[in-house]
């Protein structure tokens, strides 16, 4: 059956081979570099005998069509590096690609202050605290977005288990919805199930943008503490990326990315992927006999019920470069996920039959203009509305253990709380980012995110039940107003202003006759409004050597989940209060070189963090379930930094590493009048200390020109920290140190055209762990094929 749904996938490639038929015409395409290798942007291409030329793309790229035959003088030209010319002859109907290396011009680069520079570096050039990821150098591994994040300073990732399983994203100590997460600069907030950071693959992004504590105007959202935005390929020209991977337990990943501009502006995008593991990878428990009660201790079993898979195709079709739209696209997001449920929020909890399934029917329009009406009006609108709905299906009356016996018992029950409930969250969402260039120095921008949420639903099992006929509505308004002075290229500096409104009705339930059994509901509202600002400013001290400072008054308005419980793991708090923080950033980025063969960067960053009402998740009473709660007051301390090395094309390495300080600063507890014995204890089950280190070497021309073998690794660690609070008692619990190393090989062939990994995940099998006693996966190795075609 998985066969056939990866056939299926892979299927899709049929509907992009249109894209590239040959024209009468030929045409001609390539990239230009530098010697180090680097994609050098906006390169000038021309051609002597026509008029005709173009410049390169974010990543070096150019493309030239509807070409004559005939011979043609080529010219690329770079401020700061020496002109290059080649002579070619076209004939009819044919695609040449032709790449430049060009040599850097001394005379030239020492009188000139700026020089073209990534997409990904002009990021990292902002006031804000803010780390980009170049993607496209990880497309040819098997990561998911939340692993590739894991690897950046002051991010940590925290999964249950495997493939699907539920995570936690932590940055710089706030974690969950606390960091928001965005598509392109929209908000994934009403994604669902279905599409989600872990299940999304590393070829769907471009780069990803991180945004550290203050969060810029144009990302409307109410985020705590960060943001992370992962930015897709949006260009003009044609394009088709293919993969697919296999490994250890079962796991099957495939992806296909495709676009295709016409010269009329008509546009085309596909972007498709599926994940499948049977998760069954080894783990260390203590397990009694469910039938004897004999204990046994530290036994290694295999999990058994915690399949997963998703399947996930998003489709644009629209315009683009035309006089009323620079981009007008109308889209649709299908997908569908099941997630077999092996353990609750303990591996003491074991099921075998209770799974969970939703999809994602969303669609969606985007809408953006440059210069609308007025040259510097700018205007990006998006919309979107998710008809998918979700399913809990808990209906077998066993307990299980890990030698997967079971008791089956008489009459209807189920493993935890029985149910075949099916709801829709009726998420709707609509963005409006405008900005307007006043001069050269003075910008304005205004933004605007609507949400909507009304969860309904019904159950088979109990039709009559008045519970699932309560409301559970929700509906959250982010309005900022940002200002940009920048006095030079040197500095720069922003100023805005947010204001959040949330409102909720919901129910709760009384008893009232005071009779066992009797039930009733009482419909509730409530509403919050708030008002956040903050400000960012940025001197370069010398071209290579960037100072930033930052600071934001940030809210977080509650999330639905955390009201209303995600009907899994999460109990809902419909008590919760907004979260505060003020928010401080220092950043330091330093770049040099020697003798242009050995690079060295830096980047370091301080921050201070003062949060109230900080929602923090706990166990429940009976620990096998999450619940949401407000601490009043928790302070965080902390730095982050990394250091990379370059020696010319052949070797890289980087190390990174962050502290996070994170105290509770409740000094007074409600109803008490003494000091609480908690008052600046550190938060627990909360990393304090972790980082990663990786290195990479190439070898150029392996096997024919153009080929490229590269040899990887990566070590992750994470220091061990305690799941409960260190002033009570002396059980003190902890979450293990984790040491995970991963080695990776690539072998590029014409260019990056074709390509194969492997890859040794865990390699020492070691026991790890994110959260208290939910073991991660054990070794595991897989191979990736992929194949990426662009003109």
């Amino acid at each position: 059956m998985q066969i056939n749904k990866i056939l299926r996938a892979w299927s899709l490639c049929a509907l992009t081979i249109p894209v590239f038929a040959q024209s009468p015409t030929a045409s001609l395409s390539g990239q230009v570099r530098s010697e180090e290798g680097e994609p050098l942007p906006g390169a000038i291409i021309s051609l002597t005998g026509s008029s005709k030329g173009t410049f390169t793309d974010a990543n070096g790229v150019y493309h030239l069509g509807q070409l004559a035959a005939g011979t043609y003088r080529v010219t690329v030209s770079f401020l700061g590096y020496r002109k290059h010319t080649r002579e070619l002859s076209l004939r009819e109907a044919q695609r040449t690609k032709l790449d430049f290396r060009l040599q850097s011009d001394t005379r030239e680069l020492e009188t000139v202050s700026v020089i073209g520079r990534t997409e990904t570096r002009e990021v990292s050039r902002q006031a804000y605290n803010v780390t980009a990821v170049d993607a496209r150098k990880l497309q040819n591994s098997t990561l998911d977005l939340s692993h590739a994040l894991d690897r950046v300073s002051g991010v940590r990732v925290r999964e249950a288990g495997g493939v699907g399983s539920s995570m936690n994203f932590s940055l710089n100590g706030f974690t969950g919805r606390q960091v928001k997460f965005f598509i392109d600069g929209v908000p994934m907030d009403n994604f669902g199930s279905s599409f989600q950071l872990n299940n999304i693959p590393i070829n769907l992004a471009e780069r990803v943008e991180v945004y550290k504590g203050v969060v810029p105007i144009w990302l409307g959202s109410d985020a705590l503490g960060g943001a992370v935005n992962i930015v897709t390929r949006t260009n003009q020209n044609t394009y088709l990326d293919a993969s697919y991977s296999y490994g250890s337990f079962n796991t099957h990943r495939s992806t296909i990315n495709a676009g295709y501009t016409a010269r009329s502006g008509f546009t085309v995008q596909l972007n498709a992927f599926q994940n499948y593991s049977d998760n069954n990878y080894w783990v260390n428990v203590d397990v009694a006999d469910i039938h004897t009660g004999e204990y046994y201790r530290n036994q290694r079993v295999r999990r058994f019920h915690d399949t997963y898979h998703n399947e996930t195709v998003i489709a644009n079709v629209g315009v683009m470069g035309k006089k009323y739209a620079d981009r007008l696209l109308l889209g649709i997001t299908l997908g569908q996920n099941h997630a077999d449920i092996q353990t609750g929020a303990r591996m003491v909890s074991v099921f075998g039959n209770w799974y969970r399934r939703g999809n994602i029917v969303m669609p969606s329009i985007k809408y953006q203009k440059r210069d609308l009406l007025v040259k510097g009006l700018n205007v990006n609108l998006t919309g979107n509305f998710n008809l998918g709905q979700e399913q809990n299906v808990d209906t077998v009356y066993r307990r299980y253990n890990w030698f997967q016996q079971y008791k089956q018992y008489p009459g209807l029950g189920s493993e935890r709380d029985r149910s075949l409930y099916k709801f829709r969250n009726n998420n709707g969402l609509v963005t409006a980012n405008v900005s307007y260039q006043i001069d050269g120095r003075n910008s304005l921008t205004v933004s605007n995110v609507f949400n909507t949420f009304n969860r309904k639903g019904s159950d088979e099992l109990y039709p009559q039940s008045a519970r699932y006929e309560q409301p559970r509505i929700n509906t959250k308004n982010v309005l900022g107003v940002g200002y940009k002075f920048d006095y030079s290229e040197r500095w720069s500096s922003s100023a805005f202003v947010k204001h959040f409104a949330q409102r909720n009705k919901y129910s709760i339930s009384y008893n009232p006759s005071g009779n066992w059994g009797d039930q009733a509901y009482l419909t509730q509202k409530n509403r919050f409004g708030k008002l956040g600002y903050g400000l960012a400013t940025t001197y370069f001290v010398q071209q290579n050597l960037q100072l930033k400072a930052s600071y934001e008054k940030s809210y977080r308005l509650p999330e639905t989940d955390e009201l209303y419980g995600d009907l899994l793991n999460l109990e809902g708090n419909i008590e919760l209060d907004p979260e505060t923080s003020h928010n401080y950033n220092l950043g330091i980025s330093y770049q040099t070189h020697l003798r242009k063969i050995h690079r060295f960067s830096f980047d370091g960053n301080l921050l201070y963090r003062n949060a109230q009402g900080f929602i923090r998740p706990r166990l429940n009473a009976n620990q096998t379930k999450q619940v949401m709660d407000n601490l009043a007051d928790v302070t965080n301390a902390g730095a982050d930094g990394e250091i990379r090395y370059s020696f010319k094309r052949f070797f890289t390495a980087g190390v990174n590493m962050t502290y996070q300080n994170l105290r509770n600063n409740t000094k007074y507890e409600d109803g008490y009048t003494g000091v609480s014995a908690l008052y600046r204890d550190r938060i627990p089950n909360m990393p304090f200390l972790f980082g990663n280190a990786d290195a990479s070497v190439f070898f150029q021309n392996v096997g024919g020109k153009g080929n490229t073998l590269s040899l990887g690794y990566n070590l992750l660690y994470v220091h061990a920290y305690y799941l409960y609070w260190p002033s009570l008692g002396s059980d003190k619990l902890d979450i293990p140190q984790q040491l995970a190393h991963d080695v990776n090989a690539v072998y590029a062939i014409a260019n990056g055209t074709f390509n194969v990994a492997v890859e040794c995940k865990n390699l020492l099998d070691a026991r790890l762990y994110d959260n208290f006693s939910l073991q991660k996966p054990s070794r595991g190795f897989y191979v990736k094929l992929r194949y990426f075609v662009s003109k």
